[in-house]
């Protein structure tokens, strides 16, 4: 038996601690809310999680949602033209089954199911002080909190971090009422072309089944119009303002359309970041940075939770594997590449997606929609972004992807 600590109750966290408990180490977790506070608190994310990431929670016992939460069976995706029709659109059945738990539901089940497999939960925020002391305590620590000032303590990769400032406007809502696609739950992603991006999915959230409304706005253009909205309702206003303008036949949608609840909204802007996996704290000891932490993608392309999934199942590999020895700077620094060897990317399609496609991605877009294995392809590669390359990054692969295909 080890003692790990981990710093951070959200999906990354709480999955790696939830699989060392089951082998049958010991945890210590760093929470700074609790149970109620998380259930309470407005929404975090926009999370959509594909199979594999699922088939993660399943080893680990920890997919309590399985019958409850609506299935989203197929991806579609529509470009919007320059007199707001469709200029083109496609859908693809997806191989596995996506879902969507709100971060409210999911989080504090998980924190009861971590002290019932016997871990112990410190509900404390984490300063350099008690960072010291729990890695006195413990022989490895993982830092899983990403967005705090803890995140700071490890250095900006600047060789995998193009951008330095924020590159879309975002916004969220749980909704309610929203008039449901005719065959099949799907997410919907709408391409608006120099405006930015509109998506939508079913999901399971505190009140029961609802949708998410996400909306990605060029940073300065119309769509980056969330500053002066000051209430839930106006938040939804807007949004379906911004659907009947650009997005009209997702706007036919929202005509029965409420929140499901006062805290179901969230706007905010961040610059995608890759940081280096290892921080140094004043004594000396390392700490090692997980999911958010050391890559911070932009939602556009879905895949924050799926990182996180597969971030802790590669780090529990790599903690099981490492039986009787160190956990030293090169084990740490292995254990991120480790990761990084799926996580590249996902971060390379996630930024290449926040800039204008060049004729090769339009090429695959429109292929898609005349051949259904394109769609296919490009469908289910949300689930494992690897199969986007080499052709979204190879025009010659592409062609020969577009030309193979049926």
């Amino acid at each position: 038996m080890r003692r790990i600590g981990i710093v951070g109750a959200g999906h990354a966290g709480l999955q790696l601690g939830l699989g060392l408990l089951q082998a049958g180490h010991e945890v210590i977790l760093l929470s700074n809310q609790r149970p109620e506070q998380i259930r309470d608190a407005r929404v975090t994310s926009s999370q959509c999680m594909f199979a594999t990431a699922i088939a993660h929670e399943r080893a680990s016992g920890i997919d309590f949602w399985a019958g409850e939460c609506p299935p989203i069976e197929e991806v579609q995706l529509a470009i919007v033209a320059p007199d707001n029709t469709r200029a083109l659109q496609w859908s693809a059945r997806l191989d596995g089954a996506a879902m969507s738990v709100d971060q409210r539901v999911k989080m504090p089940r998980w924190l009861s199911e971590f002290e019932r497999r016997g871990g112990e939960v410190r509900f404390q925020s984490a300063d350099i002080t008690m960072l010291e002391a729990l890695s006195r305590e413990c022989e490895l620590v993982v830092v899983a909190a990403g967005k705090g000032e803890i995140a700071g303590l490890f250095e900006r990769d600047a060789a995998r971090s193009p951008f330095t400032k924020p590159m879309r406007a975002l916004a969220l809502a749980y909704v309610q009422g929203l008039e449901p696609r005719a065959r099949c739950a799907a997410v919907c992603f709408n391409i608006i072309p120099g405006v930015g991006e509109y998506f939508v999915f079913p999901a399971l959230t505190t009140s029961g089944p609802c949708e998410i409304m996400v909306f990605e706005g060029i940073v300065g253009g119309p769509v980056d119009c969330w500053s002066d909205v000051r209430s839930p309702e106006q938040h939804l206003e807007v949004g379906c303002g911004v659907l009947k303008q650009f997005v009209p036949w997702e706007h036919e949608r929202t005509r029965q359309v409420s929140l499901t609840d006062a805290s179901a909204v969230l706007a905010g802007r961040f610059a995608p970041v890759v940081r280096k996996p290892l921080a140094r704290l004043p004594s000396g000891r390392t700490l090692l940075g997980m999911a958010d932490v050391v890559c911070l993608n932009d939602p556009i392309t879905g895949q924050g939770s799926n990182n996180a999934s597969k971030c802790a199942t590669v780090y529990l590999q790599e903690i099981l594997a490492n039986d009787g020895r160190p956990f030293d700077p090169q084990w740490m620094t292995a254990t991120f590449e480790k990761y990084w060897e799926n996580a590249r990317y996902v971060t390379e399609w996630t930024n290449s997606m926040l800039l204008p496609p060049p004729p090769h991605v339009m090429g695959l877009l429109a292929a898609a929609a005349a051949k259904p294995s394109v769609a296919r392809w490009f469908a289910n590669a949300f689930d494992d972004p690897r199969r986007f390359y080499p052709p979204f990054a190879d025009p010659a692969a592409a062609q020969r992807l577009i030309e193979s295909a049926v």
